[in-house]
């Protein structure tokens, strides 16, 4: 690639888990740290969120683990079509995606992993000051990428 996704961007580990609380509680056991907060996120189909190239709405359960450097990110699908649901159906538990913070090197970025073969349509997502974009990237390197310009 001529924009590379750069390791120092690397800034979340996304689990999908069948039963956050539980997770977030083991996660925490684990740490040393106390149990994440765990909160629902709506995201609303249409311009500012997609799956698969389609708008639709989703649920997720969510909550954060602040690594330093990085964060283990845990999501419980909790209702409608995603990435996340989807991706609980085919394996169960486990890393949906590693995250990276790429800049102003995000759309070039995008489009070089498309011109490579990926998809770049899994899930687009966009919030007040950034966005991200879950690559379709599984089957090659056994994980997906999330693509953001800022956190």
């Amino acid at each position: 690639m001529n924009t590379p996704v750069k390791k120092e961007g690397f800034i979340q580990i996304n689990i999908i888990v069948k039963d956050i609380e539980a997770a977030a509680k083991a996660w925490a056991t684990l740490l040393g740290v106390e149990p994440p907060q765990v909160h629902v996120n709506h995201l609303e189909g249409g311009d500012n969120y997609t799956y698969r190239g389609k708008p639709v709405s989703c649920d997720l359960k969510v909550c954060n683990i602040d690594m330093g450097n990085f964060v283990i990110e845990l999501h419980q699908p909790a209702g409608g079509e995603s990435s996340f649901q989807e991706y609980l159906d085919r394996h169960g538990n486990g890393v949906h995606h590693l995250g990276f913070e790429v800049g102003g090197d995000r759309d070039k970025i995008i489009q070089e992993l498309a011109a490579e073969g990926y998809d770049v349509n899994r899930t687009l997502g966009i919030y007040p000051g950034s966005s991200w974009t879950i690559v379709d990237s599984e089957d090659l390197l056994g994980v997906n990428l999330n693509i953001k310009p800022v956190r």
